[in-house]
C-alpha cells in the first residue's frame, strides 16, 4: 500500500496532495501544490527521488505561478554537489536532503532517514528550494523526536520552531500555522 495525504494550508488559501512510492532503487514522493501567492494562482507539481537510504538524488518542480511558468530540476550528484536546472549551488555543496519550500512533504525525508529513537535530537540541514525566488540555499534545522509521533522542530533562520505531529509512513499531519492534514 502506498501511503499518501492531502493538507490543507493554514496561512494561505490553498492545499497539498502527495504520494509516497518506493521504487527499484529507494523512494519517490511525488504531489501537486495548489495555493495563492501575491494574489495569484500557483499550480506545482512535483516529484522527489532518493536512495533506500532516504539521501536525496533528483527533484523536479513543474507549473506555474500567476502567468510565470515554472520549471526547475535540482540534482543532488555523487560527489555530494548540487545542481539546479544544471547550474552548480556551492552553497548547498555536502548537504544530503533537499527541502521544497512550498510543501510539507519533504519534512518526511529527514524524519525517515534518521530514524531517531525518542528523546534523541540532530541537525538537519537541507538544500531549501525557496519560493517565490526558486534558488537553493542551505537551511539549518533540526528534528527532537519527542515520542511516537511528535517532533520538536525548528529553522533558527526563519525563526521557526514548533512541534510537528507525523504518521506513521512520516508525513507531517500537524504543521503548527502552516499546514494540517486534512485527508
Amino acid at each position: 500500500m502506498q501511503p499518501s495525504i492531502l493538507w490543507r494550508r493554514l496561512d494561505l488559501e490553498g492545499h497539498d496532495a502527495c504520494m509516497l512510492c518506493a521504487t527499484e532503487s529507494g523512494w519517490r514522493l511525488q504531489g501537486h501544490a495548489l495555493f495563492l501567492h501575491d494574489g495569484q494562482p500557483c499550480s506545482l507539481a512535483y516529484a522527489v527521488d532518493c536512495d533506500a537510504g532516504w539521501s536525496t538524488r533528483f527533484a523536479r518542480v513543474k507549473g506555474f505561478a500567476g502567468v510565470k511558468e515554472l520549471h526547475y530540476e535540482v540534482e543532488r550528484r555523487a560527489d555530494g554537489q548540487w545542481m539546479l536546472n544544471g547550474v552548480g549551488q556551492a552553497e548547498a555543496a555536502g548537504l544530503v536532503d533537499v527541502d521544497l519550500g512550498f510543501t510539507p512533504a519533504t519534512n518526511l525525508l529527514a524524519v525517515r532517514r534518521f530514524n531517531l529513537v525518542v528523546g534523541m535530537a540532530t541537525p538537519a540541514p537541507a538544500a531549501y528550494l525557496a519560493f517565490p525566488e526558486l534558488r537553493l540555499t542551505r537551511l539549518d534545522q533540526t528534528y527532537k523526536r519527542l515520542d511516537e509521533n511528535r517532533y520538536a522542530y525548528a529553522a533558527p533562520a526563519f525563526g521557526y520552531g514548533a512541534v510537528l505531529t507525523v504518521s506513521s509512513a512520516g508525513f507531517v499531519l500537524d504543521y503548527p500555522g502552516l499546514w494540517q492534514s486534512a485527508a
